[in-house]
């Protein structure tokens, strides 16, 4: 038996201790909004994690003494000569636009991104033009993705005449892994109920590598020997979190992000210590209820930033949100079993309190570890 317990702590240990240190959110995402300003002119919006690119500038950046950073502006230039470098309009033959730096700083839209805003003219580039942001999802590193936006109104009326005709991109969005085709910006891109299957991707994956969200849910589940009570639990943490993650995405709600993570650090802390001193499941969907509420503004963190332009948020939202559910119920599917499996095999279909406690701690540990890196971010 003490193998068996000694094992399943050992997995739990190195499962977790592949987590980020600090953001235990979807990452490695990027977006880009494409802005046909006529005449071959083409204004072009990338959007990324600020987390994101300190990464990727720091394995990239000159060497501190060849520049002096502590220049005002030099880093922001640096940082608009990198994403200059990594993306481009083009034509099937690689003839590219010449493209130009407007601006580099925060995103006013997002909190926690930052925007490179390029002018590109293609007015010299003959044939169909195609979106290049291949170089920059390679630095990006694994799980990469890119969403691709056109405009910002998608009813008919808005658009030009040369979009009409096929010379302009039309209002559209795609979403983009490394390895697929370039975006060419003569084909209409798809609608935001068309892109909804990869939204639901996405959600999966925000769960699935939401170390924080993955922590709270197994706590709560350590005690449980029935499904009843289990129900209980997701559908409660299932409806509060909807309200707020659809309250932020909306932007009526908005909580500085920095705050909210750290809330969700405590509310790990709160349900793993609380198993050391009940072992009654029945009543914890209200645990799950009170929480599921902060959880809900850090699943809208996943959301945001996609750069999902308002008038494509309600399907992005919709099937975002359906991702989630899903990929809670992937992990009671495969806890809950194991739980019980144990139970049957190994304890006399008892749970024992030692794997109890000793993944509750492990679980503690994290939670504390996550609350103090997020309190030091602040300052």
């Amino acid at each position: 038996m003490m193998w068996l317990l000694s094992g399943a702590v050992a997995v739990v240990v190195a499962f977790f201790a592949s987590a980020p240190a600090a953001h235990a959110h979807t990452a490695n995402i990027s977006s880009s909004r494409i802005v046909p300003e006529g005449h071959g002119l083409y204004r072009v919006e990338v959007g990324f994690l600020g987390t994101d690119i300190e990464r990727m500038f720091a394995e990239n950046k000159p060497k501190s003494d060849e520049v002096d950073l502590t220049e005002p502006g030099v880093i922001e230039g640096m940082i608009g000569k990198f994403i200059q470098k990594r993306v481009d309009l083009q034509n099937a033959e690689g003839q590219t636009c010449a493209s130009t730096v407007v601006s580099v700083g925060d995103d006013p839209t997002n909190p926690n991104d930052s925007k490179v805003v390029l002018r590109m003219d293609c007015s010299a580039v003959q044939g169909q033009v195609l979106y290049n942001p291949f170089r920059l999802l390679d630095a990006q590193g694994p799980r990469a993705k890119h969403l691709v936006s056109i405009g910002e109104k998608g009813d008919e009326s808005s658009l030009t005449e040369a979009q009409r005709m096929g010379r302009e991109p039309a209002p559209g969005q795609v979403m983009i892994y490394p390895g697929d085709a370039m975006v060419d910006l003569s084909k209409p891109l798809l609608t935001p109920w068309e892109l909804a299957p990869k939204f639901l991707s996405a959600g999966v994956e925000h769960i699935v590598t939401g170390y924080d969200h993955l922590c709270f849910l197994i706590a709560v589940m350590l005690w449980a020997t029935r499904i009843w009570p289990v129900v209980k639990i997701v559908t409660a943490f299932t409806i509060s979190h909807s309200i707020t993650l659809s309250l932020a995405a909306l932007e009526l709600v908005n909580l500085p992000s920095s705050w909210v993570e750290i809330a969700i650090a405590l509310s790990i802390i709160y349900v793993a210590v609380e198993n050391f001193f009940t072992r009654k499941v029945d009543g914890r969907w209200r645990d799950t209820f009170a929480f599921g509420f902060i959880h809900g503004f850090g699943f809208a963190s996943g959301l945001i930033e996609l750069g999902v332009p308002q008038r494509a948020i309600v399907p992005a939202l919709a099937s975002f949100n359906i991702g989630v559910e899903v990929g809670q119920i992937g992990v009671v599917l495969v806890v809950l079993p194991l739980l019980l499996l144990i139970d049957k095999n190994f304890t006399d279909g008892q749970r024992s309190p030692f794997l109890v406690q000793v993944c509750s701690a492990i679980i503690a540990c994290f939670g504390a570890y996550w609350f103090f890196v997020r309190i030091a971010e602040l300052g």
